[in-house]
């Protein structure tokens, strides 16, 4: 089919709006550290398959690490800055959707302490979580990448961003695609990204009101499936521990593949933020999510490219920022 006036014109548009995204982020290249740093990506993968030997779920705790990093300030790794009252520092670790939750600090630091070992004061903080995020995937069977690199490490933290950006697992649909698109991120992106689900564990306090007392209802939330309902709740009885762990995928729990999708067709989304993306009346995420239910290729690219577009995130470069010697700290 010829395309006639308006369709070369929005091809035209789409071909320049992508030359402008790579534009605005040519500061990023895959081979930054080719002359100072070659093996940095080798050094990241070897310490997160030393971790994963006593810790399965290390992976899907270091990609979770540079989503909550990039959504706040962008990819700075403003994160992984502690408490510190002589710098003001007033830590991301404290605030809502990270406190008691993330996880993987000290394999950061163990990666940071052997890529410095290699090449001192070279590689970010941030660039680490970008390349942990990438081997954690590529360890658990899902698809690898060239992580764009050549960020640098903000000097401050944003605990009250922290607090107000971060999309949580307790908000509607709507929430949290505007809050995906306050970073520049779509839909497709939205539950691209949302399928880093399908490996992890999550908390009992979580979920736990969507299996006892759904949106104060008493009674469990309607679109779950009941026997996977009576399954978390003989993981999560109603007086037991808040932090005892469900796997976010109960098929294949350490695997990276779409079978997340299937689990939210077979209403097994064990997050209300994973289950609205199939269950909301109307909402066009459901279609993206039969598309990588049936097709497994399809998610792996999507993630991938949703991944890239992710860590480029307002990134500090140049002479922003620094590079930090000690990722909880300022230098």
């Amino acid at each position: 089919m010829v395309p006639g006036p308006t369709s070369s014109l929005a091809v035209i548009c789409i071909l320049l709006s992508t030359f402008s995204f790579y534009q605005s982020n040519a500061q990023l290249s895959a081979n930054f550290y080719s002359s100072t740093c070659p093996n940095v990506s080798t050094i990241v993968q070897n310490v997160i398959q030393q971790a994963l030997q006593s810790d399965a779920r290390i992976g899907a705790s270091l990609i979770r690490l540079h989503f909550h990093d990039c959504f706040v300030n962008g990819c700075d790794a403003s994160l992984l800055l502690d408490n510190n009252a002589t710098t003001n520092i007033v830590s991301e670790k404290d605030a809502a959707p990270n406190a008691n939750s993330t996880r993987g600090f000290d394999v950061v630091d163990n990666i940071k302490t052997a890529v410095e070992s290699s090449c001192p004061g070279v590689v970010s903080c941030a660039d680490i979580l970008a390349l942990a995020a990438e081997s954690s995937v590529s360890l658990a069977g899902g698809p690898s990448w060239n992580v764009l690199l050549g960020r640098r490490d903000s000097r401050t933290a944003n605990q009250a961003g922290a607090n107000t950006s971060i999309p949580s697992p307790l908000e509607g649909l709507s929430n949290i695609t505007s809050k995906f698109s306050a970073v520049g991120l779509n839909v497709t992106e939205l539950v691209a990204l949302s399928g880093a689900h399908t490996f992890g564990r999550a908390q009992c306090r979580v979920f736990s009101a969507r299996i006892y007392n759904f949106n104060g209802t008493g009674n469990p939330d309607p679109t779950l499936n009941t026997t996977y309902l009576a399954n978390l709740r003989q993981i999560c009885p109603q007086n037991g521990s808040a932090t005892a762990l469900a796997n976010l995928d109960p098929a294949t729990s350490d695997s990276f593949d779409n079978n997340y999708f299937a689990n939210l067709q077979n209403n097994q989304g064990l997050l209300q933020s994973d289950q609205e993306l199939f269950s909301t009346a109307a909402a066009t995420t459901a279609s993206i999510v039969n598309t990588f239910s049936s097709n497994q290729n399809t998610f792996f690219q999507s993630f991938v490219q949703s991944m890239i577009n992710m860590g480029n995130i307002s990134p500090l470069t140049g002479t922003n920022g620094e590079i930090r010697s000690d990722c909880k700290r300022v230098n």
